[in-house]
């Protein structure tokens, strides 16, 4: 619906105030904040994307997935027997096996995530995109995060994304599908909009920020822009679209302020690891730290706490 476009128009100004303003928010403190940072870890997909990733270190990884908070600690919260894990573990196609031989191993069903179609760049053709995308499939992976190419967005061929994330929905069969749109390098917050109306109207299950190895990765303004766009296509076809903002989301404040912010824009029903997800690979660390030093009145010590 190539209308929605021409009638796009986005205010930066005001954007931007009112991301100036989120920056401000009061923190929350006590049981609040302890339930706040719960409920995120439960939305984090727990990535590994590093050259040097190898079978025993996604295992571990799989490992801290199961068991992101320290069993004492959730049972000085009465939280212990709730069943908290995090959304998913991030993995590249040929680390796939790995994780799902080491979450049944586990015995959990937290499902692995896949990046593919290219990533990061999205540079590859077309046909390769497919290919990657059909073999993270078939090797287990359950939620597929795919990259959009950036020229069709800058040079405007908005048809030609559209066929381009529809072919890769396909390809993805049932696995959910998470589209990065690269905002760091789409040019224009209202090319941000336009792109994420394109990315839905073309079946994502989720929008998403950013690959995490831009230069300009997940922002409050970008968020905004791509909260209203979900908001927007949700009145006009009823169906809800998932948002996950990812790369430099390090600290439990900005973990919890992106709660909040999805909480304002979208409603507490976004709240959910169903249509809100972080991408992140070393928050989870920072919020058993503040979690530790809720209970315990005194931060971890480096040995104290496994590695996330």
């Amino acid at each position: 619906e190539l209308g929605w476009l021409s009638k796009v128009f986005v205010n930066r100004p005001a954007v931007v105030r009112h991301a100036e303003q989120i920056k401000k928010w009061k923190t929350l403190k006590g049981n609040w904040q302890a339930a706040w940072l719960l409920k995120a870890v439960t939305c984090i997909d727990l990535t590994t994307l590093s050259g040097d990733d190898t079978p025993s270190n996604v295992q571990r990884l799989c490992f801290k997935a199961k068991h992101p908070i320290r069993e004492d600690l959730l049972k000085a919260l009465d939280m212990h027997d709730k069943g908290i894990t995090v959304g998913a573990v991030c993995v590249y196609p040929a680390r796939v096996t790995d994780a799902v031989r080491a979450l049944k191993a586990a015995g959990c069903n937290i499902p692995v995530a896949s990046v593919a179609a290219g990533f990061p760049s999205g540079q590859t053709p077309l046909e390769t995109k497919l290919a990657e995308i059909k073999l993270a499939v078939e090797y287990g992976a359950r939620e597929i995060d795919i990259v959009i190419s950036r020229s069709l967005v800058l040079t405007g061929q908005w048809e030609g994304l559209y066929k381009e994330i529809r072919q890769c929905r396909k390809a993805c069969r049932e696995a959910h599908m998470k589209t990065i749109l690269a905002t760091g390098e789409l040019g224009s917050l209202a090319n941000v909009y336009k792109a994420s109306m394109i990315a839905m109207m073309a079946g994502s299950d989720f929008i998403k920020t950013s690959t995490g190895k831009e230069v300009e990765n997940a922002t409050f303004p970008v968020g905004i822009v791509m909260m209203r766009a979900i908001k927007e296509y949700y009145w006009q076809t009823g169906n809800k679209v998932g948002f996950k903002p990812a790369g430099g989301i390090r600290t439990a404040k900005e973990a919890i302020t992106w709660l909040m912010l999805v909480k304002e824009e979208l409603g507490v029903e976004w709240l959910t690891p169903e249509l809100f997800r972080l991408g992140a690979s070393s928050l989870l660390g920072d919020i058993e730290q503040q979690i530790f030093y809720h209970v315990t009145g005194s931060y971890a010590l480096q040995h104290e706490l496994a590695m996330a």
